[in-house]
């Protein structure tokens, strides 16, 4: 009867499993095959306000805003904004002396939300076209806010940049950045192939400005760490399908540090459980089921990549202990869980970029014990109930044209 119970367990474990890693192997095939929009320059200029929520980066805050001010996009059409939160006298000192509009923050309990609707209620709506959101460690690459423009010039109410990694110098940070690749292409890219709305990542990101407005000033928001599933949601809600610019990159820093990965993972997770609860709450009703509804729907609900690991880790485990007590705990074959494997390892296979096949990924993945390990001390951390942000410190200043050689490098 026992032995029974654990059958059906496995049989349903597998079905869940087979749905979830064909769904991910059909997005990683469609990125694949699929070209991502181009579009051509335009000789109209939208106005942007660039706005950058800080808080505690002093290390990178700096270089970031001087980047931005002096990006490759018409000056007269726009402008840098800066929300400093908790930021040292001397930086806000040296922003001060750049080419941006710096506003001190200042809130009981910080958050990004609160931090970017103080930005967006400080500025005049009609001056600016598109809000553009990068966070304090972002660098955009040359040509970024052109392409985004040209999309906007095109009919885009919604865009999400090809964010990369600006660093990868230890085997946290290189698998963080392989993580953050790989996402690229089966959400935002795969999930374009397919004629869905990219998801959002946080940064790099633009809207129309007024829409992002109202998004920001809406009751219950201020409060969600996870603002920008929530923005993601609201698009969805409003028909905005959101494009992936896959030639316009935002360097952001990966993480460096098992303990600042376990921090931010916790925070990715408590933003995953909250984004979950919107499909299912009374307030945030949705008139028209579309297929991003669905679509949305099914990702959030998908457990992250790494418990698939942890998963199968554990069932081959337990199939080699059913070897030498010739007995299969599952009830299903060790062939078909090794071609459920094989298809789950093929898609996330045909979504890394040609430059991460490399000795130092390879030792980098021998790592992975450990990151699993980390995730799973994340998931116990991880509180619903949250309200605070959840900091990741960001301290990596990239060199000066090293942006030129990162945008090569995730385009290959």
């Amino acid at each position: 009867m026992l032995s029974d119970i654990v059958h059906i367990f496995f049989i349903l474990l597998f079905a869940y499993l087979a749905i979830n890693i064909l769904y991910l192997l059909t997005l990683s095939i469609a990125g694949r095959l699929v070209k991502s929009p181009s579009y051509a320059t335009h000789p109209g200029k939208k106005r942007f306000a660039v706005l950058i929520p800080s808080y505690r980066e002093d290390e990178v805050i700096v270089n970031t805003v001087k980047r931005a001010a002096e990006h490759d996009y018409p000056g007269p059409a726009f402008d840098v904004y800066v929300a400093a939160h908790q930021l040292r006298a001397d930086t806000l000192n040296q922003l001060k002396q750049l080419n941006a509009f710096v506003f001190e923050a200042s809130f009981e309990t910080g958050s990004k939300a609160r931090s970017l609707n103080y930005l967006l209620n400080q500025i005049d709506e009609k001056r600016y076209d598109v809000a553009l959101i990068l966070d304090g460690d972002n660098i955009m690459t040359a040509g970024c806010m052109e392409k985004i423009n040209a999309a906007f010039q095109n009919g885009c109410h919604a865009v999400q940049c090809h964010r990369t990694a600006k660093n990868k110098n230890t085997a946290v940070a290189l698998l963080d950045a392989l993580s953050e690749e790989i996402n690229n292409h089966l959400f935002r890219k795969g999930a374009r192939a397919l004629g869905f709305s990219a998801s959002l990542i946080g940064s790099g990101m633009a809207f129309d400005f007024s829409k992002l407005k109202e998004i920001y000033n809406k009751p219950g928001i201020l409060g969600n760490p996870a603002c920008d599933r929530e923005v993601d949601f609201e698009m969805m809600k409003a028909g905005i399908a959101i494009e992936y610019l896959d030639n316009a990159y935002a360097l952001d820093e990966k993480v460096s540090a098992g303990t600042v990965f376990q921090n931010q993972r916790t925070r990715w997770l408590e933003s995953q459980w909250m984004h979950l609860r919107l499909f299912f709450s009374g307030k945030e009703r949705v008139a028209r089921k579309t297929k991003d509804y669905w679509h949305k729907l099914f990702i959030t609900i998908q457990p992250p990549r790494i418990i698939f690991l942890a998963l199968f880790g554990f069932i081959f485990l337990l199939l080699l202990i059913g070897l030498a007590l010739r007995h299969n705990f599952t009830g299903i074959s060790l062939t078909c869980w090794g071609l459920l494997f094989s298809a789950y390892l093929l898609s996330l296979f045909i979504a890394i970029p040609a430059s991460f096949y490399t000795r130092q990924t390879a030792l980098a993945i021998l790592h992975l014990p450990r990151i699993i390990f980390l995730f799973i001390r994340a998931a116990l951390q991880a509180k619903t109930t949250r309200k605070e942000f959840v900091h990741t410190p960001k301290t990596f200043v990239e060199r000066e044209n090293s942006h030129k050689e990162n945008s090569h490098n995730a385009g290959s």
